[in-house]
């Protein structure tokens, strides 16, 4: 699974500077931080009402496909920022042996 990830970010990084109007991950570079941004939060959006039709529906692809969205334009703002996908899992790796609660408990000191 990390595999997908890591190709992704290259890809990512690799598109990052390409010209905006050949790329769209340079179109959302071009745009600046608050566009992809705009896009996290719709995507987010998206994958939470898919989620709630799937509970009623049984029907689960829109949920898998919203959250591709999802996770594609959470790693366009995570390469904006200088971040990869192992920044993220390094630090789920890291939680591995904490309770959530104790995370949780941790984060509010």
């Amino acid at each position: 699974m990390s595999d997908v990830l890591e190709r992704l970010a290259e890809v990512l990084e690799a598109r990052k500077d390409a010209a905006p109007d050949t790329s769209y991950v340079a179109s959302l570079h071009a745009k600046g931080l608050n566009k992809i941004l705009e896009k996290v939060g719709e995507e987010c959006t998206e994958t939470l009402l898919a989620a709630k039709d799937a509970e009623h529906s049984g029907d689960t692809q829109d949920v898998i496909y919203e959250t591709a969205d999802l996770w594609f334009h959470t790693m366009v703002m995570l390469s904006r920022l200088g971040l990869s996908p192992k920044d993220v899992t390094d630090e789920l790796a890291r939680r591995f042996d904490l309770s959530g609660l104790e995370e949780k408990a941790s984060r509010q000191s």
